[in-house]
């Protein structure tokens, strides 16, 4: 498939999305007639203060979060549909979190392992095979026997990483996945989602990290108060944003 062939058919279309919560009593728009599209291979950051709508665009994107209105489509399928079947859906679609979610009673191999027997219904062998292999991708290949207690912050995100990986998801979805490890451990995780962009995974990632924004990503969707203020190349917006909004953000962190 060329690259005109991908552009015509993104595999994220998201199209005038609202999303209100409710809290004591008080009414927040987090999200406020959002529309953007993710091409096949392309990784789309997603920036912004906090409170701006972020997470919240990002956990629409595998119904984590339902919306009040507008529609949502995954490679084709729409969120919305009452025939969809989502947890079908949410194979396709992987989520790595901030606070890792592994469970603590299970090894990092059997982390991994679960989910493929128990979701993809894969031959126990297989997984464990997967698992292992994953395991080397991130790194880690030798803490297969640990637990999450057992392991620091990145290790433990590395084992999130692969457990998602281990899916065969059509896109990652990275929610400030490094935002609550060590400095110390932060490029490294960082660098192995950037492999995982140079081999051709569609990713859609909310970061604080505006050196790997600038880096990896392929589009920066910057938002502020639930709505997409600015989206464009990186270099674009990182050297001459069009926006005050945009000015003043970048101005206050970097």
């Amino acid at each position: 498939m060329n690259k005109n062939e991908q552009k015509a058919e993104p595999i994220v279309v998201v199209d005038n999305i609202s999303k209100t919560f409710t809290a004591g009593g008080r009414k927040h728009k987090a999200l406020d007639e959002v529309s953007t599209t993710i091409e096949r291979g392309e990784v789309l950051v997603i920036i912004g203060p906090s409170g701006s709508g972020k997470s919240t665009l990002l956990r629409t994107l595998n119904a984590l979060e339902t919306i009040d209105s507008g529609k949502i489509t995954i490679d084709g399928v729409s969120l919305c549909d009452a025939r969809t079947n989502v947890d079908k859906l949410r194979m396709e679609v992987g989520m790595v979190f901030q606070h890792f979610n592994l469970f603590q009673h299970k090894t990092a191999l059997e982390n991994i392992v679960l989910p493929q027997t128990v979701v993809r219904r894969r031959d126990a062998g297989a997984a464990l095979e997967t698992a292992q292999q994953l395991l080397a991708k991130v790194g880690i290949a030798e803490l297969g026997d640990r637990y999450p207690s057992q392991l620091s912050g990145g290790q433990q995100q590395r084992v999130a990483i692969a457990r998602s990986l281990a899916m065969n998801p059509k896109i990652m979805l990275f929610d400030e996945a490094t935002s609550a490890l060590d400095p110390e451990t932060v490029e490294g995780v960082l660098e192995l989602m950037g492999q995982l962009a140079e081999e051709g995974m569609t990713m859609a990632v909310v970061t604080h990290e505006m050196t790997f924004a600038r880096k990896v990503g392929d589009r920066v969707l910057f938002m502020d108060s639930g709505r997409i203020v600015e989206e464009r190349d990186p270099d674009g917006f990182f050297d001459s944003p069009a926006t005050d909004r945009a000015r003043k953000f970048l101005d206050q962190i970097l």
